[in-house]
């Protein structure tokens, strides 16, 4: 591993995903650095999609063979294959992130929940199950589904907070059975019952994610806070009338750090 690989992967989280940014601060220090690699490798990844980068395809191929027991021929494969000398990274999460990634460059409609379950982990319960084999679990039966559960919250709420943004770029990652269910209209002042049921799912998630983090062999506090910040967003929505006004709901830093000093 390269220094500037790493600093470049702390400017990268401090940047891109303070509220994350905010709970590795509390993460045990030996593994710290090789979350900001991790967030670096999925943060590239996912740019390179949404950006429309001419090598995306080919990045994700790599990673995908690197998955499968193939030579490292990326810098992202690369990466991994040095952060997997020290964790037990489960190679299959990463295949299906790509996998996740490729419904994206495809564009792959998302008609109902169960198709928006299922891009939600992709994209992100496989990240929640990575740092689940990273911080180490007492119990893996159980302690997998709730960090993909937590990963799958995160992402709904990631959704919800960008509805107006994704719009604007031509993306939109609420089912539209789901928008036809509440009215057929994701306009401002349009939305709030269909927010009220995403919400519910996303905080139904939460409970389930928050519920293995004690099976964690570690990291539990970082991960208690993250959860309870991201799960602020969506008290955020709340609080802003469920969609009343266009804009992503955005929880200032102060109440951020309150809430995640009280999480439990």
């Amino acid at each position: 591993m390269r220094e500037v690989d790493l600093l470049e992967a702390r400017q990268t989280t401090r940047q891109a995903a303070r509220t994350f940014s905010l709970a590795c601060r509390l993460l045990p220090r030996d593994v710290r650095d090789d979350v900001y690699l991790l967030y670096l490798v999925f943060r590239c990844l996912d740019d390179a999609v949404d950006d429309g980068e001419p090598d995306a395809e080919q990045r994700l191929a790599a990673v995908e063979a690197w998955a499968a027991g193939g030579e490292p021929r990326s810098r992202e494969a690369r990466l991994l294959e040095t952060l997997a000398q020290r964790h037990p990274l489960p190679r299959s999460a990463f295949t299906d992130f790509c996998a996740g990634m490729r419904d994206d460059l495809d564009g792959v409609p998302i008609l109902d929940e169960t198709d928006l379950d299922r891009y939600c982990y992709r994209v992100a319960g496989t990240v929640g199950i990575v740092m689940a084999h990273v911080l180490g679990m007492r119990d893996p039966g159980r302690a997998l589904p709730a960090a993909a559960a937590l990963g799958q919250a995160m992402q709904r709420t990631n959704i919800l907070r960008d509805i107006d943004e994704d719009l604007q770029a031509g993306r939109m990652y609420v089912s539209r059975t789901a928008i036809e269910r509440f009215g057929g209209s994701l306009a401002p002042g349009e939305r709030a019952a269909l927010l009220r049921d995403q919400i519910a799912r996303a905080d139904a998630l939460y409970e389930t994610g928050c519920s293995g983090i004690a099976l964690l062999a570690r990291g539990q506090r970082a991960i208690t806070a993250a959860a309870a910040m991201y799960r602020e967003i969506l008290r955020q929505i709340e609080r802003d009338g469920y969609g009343a006004r266009p804009g992503r709901a955005v929880v200032p830093t102060r109440r951020k750090l309150l809430v995640a000093t009280l999480a439990r």
